[in-house]
């Protein structure tokens, strides 16, 4: 019998590792506890000089996402242990909620502008809110519930059933956060919007015409903003061009590129010192190219690829409906978050200003992303396998009482 090879073992090996009940969970868990992790690292690092040149301590930035990474990990703990019903319950409730606090964003006095976009909520001191990036988790959740109860009325094959009101809240939604302008998070909106549409089984047709719209839209919203004209043109540059409108998006190459296989080392940046805008929001994937190097970008690419495939695999075992597009939905948001956002970094993309998930500073978007990947987790405990192999995992207990331990005595003794 011939002998096999080393290949072929430790490809089955893995391919047995990769099928067992809980290695969704296991991928999720860890690569967002990963992620968030060198997240906080490269947030303090990035974002020091800034600090500093602000008048303000160098830890100051790094201590913001600390207590928001805290309390993410308390909700993430919460909505892992949450059953099914209560999320679907909460649905509406945070819908509500997200619509009223964008609401009030627009009225003079509440909302806040920031870099032009008036998304923001001054909570006091130096916290502010921006309730369009909890728009994403109740759009998911909302959207999965609504789906997921037509679904089970047999009602998806109808086109005005898949469509109503998915979509015209979708498009409230929308037209709430373009009135601030921030076009990123409406890009990541209308991502969100499709993947659902593409779990509920849309028509080919119908899916493309609700694309066709949306792309239109698009367009207008475009060549109607110089800025975002601007931003459109900078793709692949490598000058800053005429007054500097490709500085960040320049810049963000020059780090990426002077960064190498291993990179400067770890608060050794050089554009961060000014030269880069954003260096620990929307550009903190180029300081980490360039204190990482290639090694620290691939790595962080491999934790959203594993965080993606895990989401996706949950999204596809489960039998429930509402399971399956929530889960889609979340894993829509967050890969379509990143590809926007290193696509930008990358010069592959014009830049939205989306944070990179669980990684860029930033405490409101870190917050629903991280009750986001407790929904997942959630999901993944869900999967009968997934129960079995936890099950057998804890410890079992066998509190015996005093009258089992004792032996039994005769009626005549006292």
């Amino acid at each position: 019998m011939p002998r096999e090879s080393p290949v072929r073992r430790l490809y089955v090996r893995a391919r047995r590792a990769w099928d067992r009940p809980l290695t969704a969970y296991y991928l999720i868990f860890g690569a967002a506890l990963l992620i968030t992790a060198l997240g906080l690292v490269m947030v303090y690092s990035a974002s020091m000089i800034q600090a500093l040149q602000l008048n303000l301590p160098a830890s100051y930035f790094f201590r913001k996402q600390f207590v928001a990474a805290v309390l993410g990990s308390t909700l993430l703990l919460v909505a892992m242990r949450m059953p099914v019903k209560l999320h679907r319950a909460l649905s509406y409730p945070i819908l509500a909620g997200s619509v009223f606090l964008m609401v009030l964003v627009q009225i003079p006095g509440i909302g806040r502008s920031v870099n032009g976009n008036q998304n923001w909520i001054y909570l006091g001191g130096p916290f502010q809110l921006q309730p369009s990036e909890f728009g994403k988790l109740a759009l998911v959740l909302w959207g999965a519930d609504l789906l997921a109860r037509k679904q089970d009325k047999r009602l998806l094959t109808q086109w005005k059933h898949m469509l109503v009101p998915l979509v015209p809240v979708t498009f409230m939604l929308l037209g709430l956060i373009m009135l601030g302008g921030d076009m990123g998070t409406a890009i990541i909106l209308t991502a969100i919007l499709f993947g659902l549409l593409w779990l509920a089984g849309a028509p080919t047709r119908l899916f493309a015409g609700v694309l066709s719209i949306a792309a239109l839209l698009g367009v207008i919203l475009i060549k109607t903003s110089p800025n975002r004209m601007a931003r459109l043109e900078c793709i692949g540059a490598t000058e800053p061009g005429p007054g500097d409108s490709c500085w960040q998006a320049v810049h963000g190459i020059y780090a990426l590129a002077s960064g190498g296989f291993f990179g400067s080392g770890l608060g050794a940046s050089v554009e961060k010192w000014g030269q880069l805008p954003e260096p620990h929001t929307d550009f903190i994937f180029a300081i980490t190219g360039e204190e990482l190097g290639l090694a620290g970008t691939l790595s962080v690419l491999a934790l959203f690829a594993a965080l993606g495939y895990a989401g996706i695999r949950v999204a596809g075992r489960t039998e429930d409906p509402f399971v399956r597009y929530a889960a889609g939905g979340v894993t829509t948001w967050i890969t379509a978050q990143a590809v926007v956002n290193i696509g930008a970094v990358l010069g592959l993309l014009p830049i939205a200003g989306v944070p990179l998930p669980l990684f860029s500073y930033g405490g409101s978007a870190l917050l629903p992303t991280m009750f986001a990947v407790g929904l997942l987790i959630a999901f993944a405990r869900q999967d009968p396998a997934a129960k079995a192999a936890l099950a057998m995992r804890q410890p079992r207990v066998r509190w015996n009482t005093m009258r089992r331990r004792v032996k039994a005595r005769s009626s005549g003794e006292r």
